[in-house]
């Protein structure tokens, strides 16, 4: 896929939302991100391979090392990552982590990526089910490549967003439950939800990795329903040339 096109769709804008959809939008979000029902349940238990694929190299590393995590949401993550280390978040809605019992264990809470220290440097940047989510990717992902230590990684879960298996797994359950709860289309949250595929997302951290390796739940990224990618030796001059534009 050819890296050029790909960053010229960005940023992106999202599809706008129906007056239905806006007025069940909240409260589908917190019965989702609690498992308040059974497909959103059944969700959060599939949703783990997203977090320990992240957190796999806890392993091989110390107290010490310094941890970035992109869009943090409820610090959900946090209990996969012993030990923690140092570590850090960015997350635009204070509201998601403030009521979280791992607030502690964070050190610097940023509304966006731009907010972090310059000189801060990372061993490692991470990110569960959200690349799918932002509308300028690239900006975020080269301010990652610039923010890493030498030798980091870029840890990344996301959903096969644009593949067959995942728009099936997700019509069977909740879209299906969504649609007999609030006689309303689950994939127009979707389409406004999730603006990147995951085609997208790896061409995106291709053009400024230059090692990045990808592991899916499934049989191949077109049949699977997430995907784990690992991402090192950042193009710092393409990083910088993206940023400076």
């Amino acid at each position: 896929m050819d890296t050029t096109i790909i960053l010229d769709r960005f940023p992106k804008t999202r599809p706008p939302l129906s007056e239905r959809i806006q007025s069940i939008y909240a409260e589908h979000y917190k019965s989702n991100r609690t498992g308040g029902t059974p497909a959103a349940s059944l969700s959060q238990k599939m949703e783990r391979w997203l977090h320990h694929s992240v957190a796999a190299d806890r392993k091989h590393r110390g107290s010490g090392v310094e941890t970035l995590e992109l869009g943090a949401g409820t610090l959900n993550q946090l209990p996969y990552e012993e030990p923690v280390g140092k570590y850090d978040v960015v997350e635009p809605f204070t509201a998601l982590y403030a009521d979280s019992p791992h607030r502690s264990k964070v050190r610097d809470f940023f509304a966006d990526m731009a907010d972090v220290p310059k000189e801060r440097r990372y061993d490692r940047i991470t990110s569960v089910a959200t690349f799918e989510h932002i509308t300028n990717l690239p900006e975020v992902v080269a301010w990652s490549g610039l923010l890493l230590k030498d030798g980091g990684q870029l840890r990344a879960s996301i959903p096969s967003e644009g593949t067959p298996l995942w728009a099936l797994g997700w019509m069977m359950t909740t879209g299906l439950e969504f649609r007999l709860r609030y006689q309303a289309d689950y994939g127009e949250l979707m389409r406004h939800e999730h603006v990147n595929t995951a085609a997208e997302i790896e061409a995106v951290l291709r053009h400024f990795y230059a090692d990045v390796s990808v592991r899916c739940f499934g049989v191949s990224r077109w049949l699977s329903l997430y995907q784990f990618i690992e991402c090192a030796k950042p193009r710092r001059e393409a990083c910088e040339a993206y940023l400076s534009r």
